[in-house]
């Protein structure tokens, strides 16, 4: 996986977590999309500070999923959404049923909203 994807998926969950000199960094690198001599230049520090401090976020990042684990319960939760939903048009493909279709309907809309 890309290390600026990882960095904001696990940001996502647990960024409120990390000290906020932290945030500002993995925000601006990640979020805002800078380079590392970019955000040192806006928050003043070295090139060598900023890298720093992403590492030490990043560390502080995968030591929390490791611990509680919530991104990899999203992702499960996510995938068995997508097959549910995957599943219900599969059904509504093959029946005739008004009920089954409208039940089917219902399903998908309840996955979708899972999304948000």
């Amino acid at each position: 996986m890309n290390k600026k994807l990882e960095i904001s998926l696990l940001y996502d969950f647990y960024g409120e977590l990390i000290p906020a000199s932290q945030q500002r960094v993995v925000e601006l690198y990640v979020n805002d999309d800078l380079s590392l001599s970019e955000v040192a230049e806006i928050l003043g520090i070295s090139r060598q500070g900023v890298r720093d401090s992403l590492a030490r976020a990043m560390t502080k990042l995968r030591d929390y999923e490791a611990h509680l684990r919530l991104r990899a319960a999203y992702d499960r939760r996510r995938r068995c959404a997508e097959a549910i939903a995957a599943d219900a048009q599969r059904i509504m493909a093959l029946s005739d049923d008004e009920a089954i279709t409208r039940l089917c309907t219902d399903i998908l809309h309840h996955t979708e909203e899972r999304e948000d």
